[in-house]
């Protein structure tokens, strides 16, 4: 693709190309492996429990699609250990140094389970889930804070474009590369595969860190007469350190709003789409879940390059945040009026095809105007924290409905009420903080 070529559909300037195109390979790779990983652990976990029949828990029987929940659960821990460690990192390490550092550890993992994975047991099913998540958790946390620390505002509504389109092409080729081998490349093999990846990514941070120099950083000053922001350095307790930056902006909490809503909705709509997945498919269900996801990041791809610049630039960020929630809406209608596999699989691509292309570069955008002190420890507490405790709460209300109606799957499509219900919340949300985007925002286009 020609320099034009780009310009034209992301309005990207000469100089600013050489950053854009290292970090949209840093994505590319992230996301490569997010999802070598997700349909890996999704399948793992589902087909280990149909093959025992259920889960029982206590007095309590629960099918794989419920376990799986239980297991969401457990992420919010692992996530507020996250958040920790995160910020401890974070006030001696930021950019590429922070991404080599998770990389190393996430290089350990994947040798540790090449061994485990040739023969799981429980406790690696239930580990490995929890490593996928935390992987997702840690590396685009730390990706997004890189990014978020290295442009202006303006800048962000040319280059996310291409750069989200690196985390989506990211996607096709993962999920099409597990579907395309998945009779040739063991679990095992995935893990080497996936510690070959990770030095990939440390070697483009580097290279990216490198040519930040070149971007006009947002100062201090310019945002300082933001009265909903204050700037804290990092000496307090790292376990509160970015809830109290969140609580005492507005604007932050808007942002906590709109990422806390949109989980809720995600979880739900996976349970669902789990749900059908274990009750229409006979046998392993590793195959469906590769080609569900191989066709939603196709549609992403598609979304990511012909409509997210087009919308930031043209429309504004506050509209590019509406897209995915009248998207979900649709979704979640057409499953609550024919609960079949296909409508359930779609499920997954409304919401994940506009998740990881138009709706993360619109919201990470929303950090650019903030301090260096929100971009690393608020957004950690908000992406890893935040995000996990609204799934738990969806999971709450999933089990809920899912036990009181066992044995029952035609039930699961009454949660779509619920899920409209979440998202006219998020609109709400996502339109005022929009505004309050445009508004900080502002100076950067005069």
């Amino acid at each position: 693709m020609s320099s034009n070529a780009l310009k034209s559909i992301f309005a990207i300037k000469k100089e600013e190309l050489p950053f854009s195109i290292l970090m949209s390979l840093y994505f590319f790779f992230v996301i490569t492996s997010f999802w070598i990983l997700k349909p890996i652990k999704k399948a793992l976990f589902i087909d280990y429990y149909k093959e025992l029949g259920g889960l029982d828990l206590f007095s309590w029987h629960l099918l794989g699609s419920q376990a799986e929940l239980i297991a969401k659960v457990l992420n919010m821990v692992v996530a507020a250990v996250a958040v920790i460690v995160f910020t401890i990192l974070s006030r001696r390490f930021q950019r590429e140094k922070l991404t080599v550092i998770f990389s190393i550890f996430f290089i350990a993992c994947y040798l540790l389970y090449a061994t485990l994975l040739s023969s799981p047991q429980g406790i690696t099913v239930w580990t490995f889930y929890l490593f996928g998540d935390l992987f997702s958790t840690l590396m685009v946390a730390t990706f997004f804070v890189f990014l978020n620390d290295s442009v202006t505002s303006d800048a962000a509504k040319r280059l996310y474009g291409l750069i989200g389109f690196g985390g989506v092409a990211g996607g096709v080729f993962g999920t099409t590369s597990v579907r395309a081998l998945l009779t040739q490349v063991s679990n095992t093999g995935w893990m080497f595969v996936l510690a070959v990846i990770g030095l990939v990514i440390s070697g483009i941070a580097v290279a990216a860190g490198r040519r930040v120099s070149q971007f006009k950083k947002i100062s201090e000053e310019k945002i300082s007469n933001d009265p909903d922001q204050s700037i804290i350095k990092g000496k307090g307790n790292p376990a509160i350190e970015g809830a109290k930056l969140v609580f005492s902006s507005k604007y932050l909490l808007g942002i906590v709003g709109i990422v806390g809503l949109y989980e809720m909705v995600s979880t739900i709509m996976d349970f669902q789409f789990s749900a059908s997945v274990e009750h229409f498919v006979q046998g392993s269900t590793r195959e469906h879940f590769a080609t569900v996801f191989a066709i939603t990041n196709s549609v992403a791809m598609f979304v990511q390059l012909f409509l997210t610049s087009f919308v930031m630039t043209r429309f504004g960020v506050g509209m590019a945040l509406l897209v995915l929630p009248v998207t979900a809406m649709l979704g979640s209608f057409g499953f609550l009026l024919v609960p079949v596999l296909l409508m359930g699989s779609a499920l997954n691509t409304a919401d994940n095809a506009f998740s990881y292309s138009i709706n993360q570069s619109a919201k990470e955008s929303l950090y650019v105007p903030r301090t260096k002190d929100e971009k690393y420890r608020a957004k950690a507490f908000i992406d890893m924290f935040v995000q996990r405790f609204a799934k738990a709460a969806a999971v709450g209300l999933s089990l809920l409905i899912s036990t009181y109606f066992a044995g029952d799957f035609s039930a699961i499509r009454w949660l779509s009420l619920l899920t409209a219900a979440i998202l006219i919340l998020w609109l709400y949300v996502a339109r005022i903080t929009g505004k309050r985007f445009d508004e900080l925002t502002a100076h950067d286009s005069r």
